[in-house]
C-alpha cells in the first residue's frame, strides 16, 4: 500500500511566496507562453463560435495544484494575457473575456485539490483538472453572454468541446501531478516489515 506525503512547499501557508513557488511559477509561465505562441498547440482552431479549443489552461491548473493559489493566479494571468495577445476572434480582444476569467482557474483547481488530497491524490488531481477546465469554460462563456457577444443559445454547440477539454484536463493533471511528486521525491512507500538488508531486492 502506498501513502501520500505532501510536498515541502505545503508546510508553509499556501498564500506565501517561497523560492520554490517562484521557480515553479516561472517554469509554468514559460510553458504557457510557448503553448500560446506555437500555432495550433495551445489554442487549436475549430469551427465554433469560440474559435478554438485549448490546452493552454493545463499549466495554470498544475500551478494551483502543486504550488498553491498564488502560483495558480499568476499562471492564470499569463494564460489570459496570451489569450488576449493571440486572439483570432474579436471578443477575445476584450480583457474581461480573455483575461479576467482565467485568473480564477488556478484558484479553483487549488481549492479542489486541497479539499480532496487527503482522501486520494489521483482523485484530487482529476477533480482539480475538471474544475479548472470548467472554470475556464463557464467563466469565459458567461462573460461572452454578459458582454453581449453571443446569446445564451449559442453556448449549446460548445458544450461537447467543453466536456472534451475537461476530461483531457483531468487526465493530464493526474499524470503531471504524479510526475511532479516522483521527481520531487515525495512519493513514498509504507514502512517495510523487514530490515532493508534482508529484503530480496
Amino acid at each position: 500500500m502506498e501513502k501520500f506525503t505532501e510536498p515541502s512547499n505545503t508546510a508553509t501557508s499556501p498564500w506565501k511566496i517561497t523560492t520554490e513557488r517562484t521557480v515553479i511559477a516561472g517554469v509554468l509561465a514559460a510553458i504557457t507562453i510557448i503553448l500560446g505562441t506555437i500555432p495550433g498547440i495551445g489554442f487549436i482552431p475549430i469551427p465554433t463560435m469560440a474559435g478554438s479549443a485549448t490546452i493552454e489552461h493545463i499549466p495554470t491548473i498544475l500551478g494551483g495544484v502543486i504550488a498553491g493559489p498564488i502560483v495558480g493566479l499568476i499562471s492564470g494571468l499569463i494564460f489570459g494575457l496570451m489569450s488576449f495577445l493571440q486572439a483570432n476572434v474579436p471578443f477575445f480582444k476584450d480583457p474581461l473575456v480573455s483575461i479576467l476569467p482565467r485568473i480564477f482557474i488556478g484558484l479553483t483547481a487549488w481549492a479542489s485539490f486541497a479539499a480532496l488530497v487527503r482522501f486520494n491524490r489521483d482523485v484530487a488531481a482529476a477533480v482539480a483538472g475538471l474544475v479548472g477546465a470548467l472554470t475556464n469554460t463557464v467563466l469565459v462563456l458567461g462573460m461572452l453572454v454578459l458582454r453581449g457577444y453571443m446569446p445564451p443559445i449559442a453556448i449549446i454547440p460548445i458544450i461537447p468541446q467543453a466536456i472534451v477539454e475537461a476530461i483531457l484536463a483531468a487526465i493530464l493533471t493526474v499524470l503531471l501531478v504524479r510526475a511532479f511528486y516522483i521527481v520531487q521525491g515525495r512519493y513514498t512507500r509504507a514502512p517495510e516489515e523487514k530490515p532493508r538488508d534482508e529484503l530480496p531486492y
